[in-house]
């Protein structure tokens, strides 16, 4: 007796179909389970048995083997409880297997044979559409989920009687539909953080704007209290909305991380993470036997915030340098190799010195120039690198957070953001993998970021009486196409390199940057 339903294992953010065969020969009752199963799935005889027996079926007595082909892939995961018990009732003919063959199958059972919900499963839907399979068989709870992928039928059960009653046309069920579009419109409608609520500091906004529309990563810096935190949770408020490819790219991270709620379907807004600062490497850029997302994956198409930078411990900030360039983070181990997105918005924030003061070389009390040259210091240079964008962040006078003049929008910002985001999408249509200006190469600067001959000698002078690094050249000539496009300006002007190079003020040499702030 033989019987085959057909599963998935998820690697990365993508599934592999996976044969659940199932077979029994007379001998004395024994249960073989082979084909490199994890140990969720090897302890799952015991479930299976238990919800066999308890939603009225009759459990096979004999020598049976359970093989999960490909023999040499390993799987994981408790989405294989179903699937083998459904091969164990279609074997001895309890269930009808017209339809095993057309159907992907996934679920955890419970003792009395009720489904509970599993990660992965739109990346399983996904992939059973591709091998032009018809069905696809869910827990009730993972239904959604698995309903926002069209062309394919989507089915969801609430107990192993259930599926047993559909497969042997005793029970009808409508396959769900979820509306995607109306998904779009009703979050996108919702902002919970608006930047209308922050009060003053107005350069910072500005700079989170420019940073929004030119996808740029930026780092706050300031005393504590300046609403650096404040002015980073709204972000998102001004991004651009998801596509529907972005979407389904974050719901699958997320759904095989087990981070979507039970009856949720689409990620549809923009991902904001916020990991502390005491996260380990593994956490920050995944990892594990079978490696896992981490903090970085989490906020592809999003931003990933790091509060009080400095304090974040080296080895994980020296992780991100890859990723950060590549878009991707590739987690190599001793069977398997996978790679998660991260493309990402990366935001930071950190205070001046260990006090969270900058020195002032005309107040002996101030911290010194030493400390803060030391703690400006926990950052490489090569990360620093990476962060377009820097902004110093002064605390706000009394008379502006008393002020009850409603400040500018995240409505509005988002408006020009957008439509500089347009400008860009035309200008990198024929251009695989860029999307924004952040992303350009240097060949890409020298094309699109040409300057007239006063925006070259505005730029020179900048560069030799701030003591700018080399590095911050192409950065400010990103960020300045940014601030044009925000304009719909075609060519870059010069007060669109001045506004740039005031984003550069971690690149000035200390004492000037002492000068500044006594």
């Amino acid at each position: 007796m033989l019987a085959r339903a057909l599963c998935a294992t998820t690697f990365g953010v993508d599934a592999h179909l996976i044969d659940v065969e199932t077979n029994a020969v007379n001998g004395l009752p024994q249960y073989f389970l082979v084909g490199l199963p994890d140990r969720a799935i090897s302890e799952s005889r015991d479930r299976i048995e238990a919800a066999i027996v308890n939603s009225g079926f009759i459990m096979p007595r004999a020598r049976i083997t359970v093989n999960l082909a490909p023999a040499n892939m390993p799987k994981e995961g408790s989405s294989f409880d179903l699937p083998i018990a459904i091969g164990l009732l279609a074997m001895t003919h309890q269930v009808d297997d017209a339809a095993l063959n057309a159907s992907m199958i996934v679920g955890e059972l419970a003792l009395d044979g009720s489904l509970r919900p599993v990660k992965g499963v739109l990346p399983v839907t996904l992939e059973a559409k591709k091998k032009g399979l018809k069905q696809v068989l869910v827990p009730e709870k993972n239904v959604q989920e698995a309903g926002v992928v069209k062309g394919i039928e989507v089915y969801g059960f609430r107990s192993l009687s259930e599926v047993a009653g559909w497969l042997n046309k005793k029970l009808q069920k409508k396959p769900v539909n979820v509306d995607v579009k109306q998904l779009f419109r009703d979050e996108q409608s919702t902002v919970s953080l608006d930047f209308s609520d922050v009060r003053g500091q107005e350069n910072v906004k500005r700079a989170m704007e420019v940073a929004a529309a030119g996808g740029h990563n930026i780092i706050m810096v300031g005393p504590p209290g300046s609403g650096k935190t404040m002015i980073a949770r709204r972000l998102p408020s001004i991004l651009p909305p998801l596509t529907l490819d972005e979407a389904l790219e974050t719901t699958r991270i997320h759904s095989v991380a087990g981070l979507l709620a039970n009856g949720s379907s689409l990620v549809v807004k923009r991902p904001f993470r916020s990991p502390h600062h005491t996260i380990s490497d593994v956490a920050l850029v995944g990892g594990g036997s079978i490696p896992k997302p981490g903090e970085i994956s989490l906020a592809h198409n999003g931003v990933l915030f790091l509060d009080e930078l400095p304090e974040f411990k080296k080895s994980a900030l020296e992780v991100l340098r890859q990723p950060l360039e590549d878009g991707e983070v590739t987690l190599s181990r001793a069977k398997i190799s996978i790679t998660y997105p991260s493309g990402i918005m990366l935001v930071a924030s950190m205070n001046p010195s260990p006090d969270g003061e900058w020195f002032d070389p005309d107040n002996p009390g101030s911290t010194s120039a030493r400390d803060v040259e030391r703690y400006m210091g926990r950052i490489s240079g090569p990360l620093m690198d990476r962060i377009d964008i820097h902004v110093e962040v002064r605390k706000v006078p009394y008379e502006e957070l008393s002020n009850t003049r409603t400040s500018e929008p995240s409505a509005a910002k988002r408006e020009r953001v957008i439509m500089a985001r347009l400008f860009q999408s035309k200008r990198f249509e024929t251009t695989r993998g860029v999307h924004c200006n952040a992303q350009m190469n240097t060949r890409m600067v020298r094309k699109w970021c040409a300057l007239d001959p006063a925006g070259s000698q505005l730029l020179k002078r900048a560069m030799s009486a701030l003591g700018l690094s080399a590095r911050a050249y192409d950065r400010i000539l990103k960020v300045s196409r940014t601030i044009a496009d925000l304009e719909q300006s075609k060519a870059i002007q010069s007060h669109h390199i001045a506004e740039a190079v005031q984003y550069r003020a971690l690149d000035r040499d200390l004492n000037r940057k002492g000068a500044i702030h006594a």
